[in-house]
């Protein structure tokens, strides 16, 4: 069963092709994180707000990813974060043309 997690905090920016710029090695090394099969990056710039949802194959590497992203961005002096872990209904899912299948 896949986990979902979804991260949001606050960010003055940047966004849009900026924000690409920033952060498009970060991006890359998280494709080599354990267990990670797929993130949307999230941005909403009228709210000063940031962050993603990420597809897990276990719930063991959602937490460990979890963890060490919390460190980095509190490091970074990211405020007000908020994270959680789901479990995620592949056979429903998958009728809405969700993209969770794992194996």
């Amino acid at each position: 069963m896949p986990f979902l997690l979804q991260v949001d905090f606050e960010m003055d920016g940047p966004y849009g092709e900026a924000m690409v710029q920033a952060f498009e090695g970060l991006a890359h090394s998280i494709n080599q994180e354990p267990g990670m099969l797929w993130k949307i990056w999230t941005e909403d710039p009228d709210h000063k707000q940031a962050g993603g949802v990420y597809l897990f194959d276990i719930h063991a590497h959602a937490q460990q990813y979890l963890h060490m992203h919390t460190a980095r961005l509190t490091q970074a002096g990211v405020r007000n974060l908020r994270a959680k872990i789901f479990a995620v209904n592949e056979a429903l899912s998958t009728i809405n043309h969700g993209p969770v299948t794992v194996g």
